[in-house]
C-alpha cells in the first residue's frame, strides 16, 4: 500500500510524534471495510447452512441433481445406500452397480468397510474425471452394452443394483438384460426406475442413450416380471420398507427387489 506524504505542520499536533497513534487512525479508517467484510462472510455462511443437510431449505427430492432434465435414479442410489445396507446386511459386501454415472456409486461403496464393488457403464463415459478413468483402468468399472450377456460368471456378486438403465431399454432387450442381472447375482437384484411423468431425456442426450426414457407404471413392471419368471424378493421388500420408515427415507424413484436365479 502506498503511503501519503506526511504534512510536517500536522505531524506534532495530530500525533505528538508517538508512532502508535498513526496506527490507531489507520484502523479507524479501515473499520467500515472490516465490518462490510464480516457481513459478507456471515451471509455466505448463512446461505451454506440453509442449503446444507442441517438447515434444509429445499426438499431432498428437489435438491437431487438433475440428469437429462429429470430426476436421476443413480443419485437416488446414493441416498438409498444406508437403507439398503440395513435391509440387506451381509449381502452388501460384494456389489455390482449397473447404470450411468456408475463411477460415483462404486467410489462411494468402496469407502465402506468390508465392501467390494464393481460397475458397468452402459453408455460412453464422456468427460470422465481422473478417478473414474482410474477405476476403468483397474478393471473395476467396465463400459459394456447391457443388451448383451454380461462378462461375469453366475452368482459373481452378492447383490446387483441397477439404476437409470432399464428406462432406456425396450421390452425386447429388457427380456434379455434383467434375467442376465439375476444370473450374476447371488442374493438379489435391486432396480431403481423412474416414475411415469418424470422428464428424463433431452433431445441433445438421445445420441448417448439411443432413445427417450420410457417410464413405466408399477403395474407394467409387475406384469413384466411375471412374464419373465422374475420373482419379487418379499423378505427384502419388508426389510427395506421397515428400514425406510426408521430412517425417514422417501424414494424419488420406483424401487424393485427381485430374487436371483438359482
Amino acid at each position: 500500500m502506498s503511503r501519503r506524504p506526511v504534512n510536517p505542520a500536522r505531524h506534532h499536533s495530530d500525533g505528538g510524534g508517538l508512532p502508535f497513534l498513526g496506527s490507531i487512525h489507520s484502523k479507524s479508517r479501515s473499520s467500515p471495510l472490516l465490518s462490510i467484510g464480516l457481513l459478507v462472510v456471515g451471509a455466505v455462511l448463512l446461505i451454506c447452512y440453509l442449503y446444507s443437510g442441517s438447515g434444509r431449505a429445499i426438499s431432498e427430492r428437489e435438491a437431487l441433481s438433475k440428469i437429462e432434465g429429470g430426476v436421476s435414479c443413480t443419485l437416488e442410489v446414493h441416498r438409498a445406500l444406508p437403507v439398503l445396507k440395513k435391509a440387506y446386511g451381509d449381502s452388501m459386501h460384494k456389489i455390482l452397480h449397473v447404470g450411468p454415472e456408475t463411477c460415483s456409486v462404486v467410489s462411494k461403496l468402496l469407502k465402506e468397510e468390508d465392501t467390494e464393488a464393481w460397475g458397468v457403464e452402459p453408455y460412453d463415459l464422456g468427460d470422465a474425471d481422473g478417478n473414474c478413468k482410474s477405476l476403468v483402468c483397474k478393471g473395476i468399472v467396465r463400459v459394456a452394452d447391457i443388451k448383451f450377456p454380461l462378462p461375469y460368471r453366475p452368482k459373481s456378486f452378492s447383490l446387483v443394483i441397477v439404476s437409470d438403465a432399464v428406462d432406456y431399454l425396450s421390452p425386447k432387450y429388457l427380456n434379455k438384460t434383467l434375467p442376465e442381472l439375476a444370473r450374476v447375482s447371488a442374493d438379489g437384484v435391486v432396480i431403481f426406475a423412474g416414475y411415469p411423468g418424470q422428464h428424463r431425456a433431452k433431445v441433445a442426450e438421445l445420441s448417448k442413450f439411443g432413445r427417450p426414457a420410457k417410464l413405466r407404471s408399477l403395474s407394467w413392471w409387475i406384469r413384466f416380471f411375471l412374464q419373465n419368471s422374475l420373482e419379487e424378493n418379499e423378505a427384502a421388500v419388508k426389510k427395506f420398507e421397515q428400514a425406510s420408515v426408521e430412517m425417514s427415507y422417501k424414494p424419488a424413484c420406483q424401487i424393485f427387489h427381485l430374487k436371483s436365479y438359482h
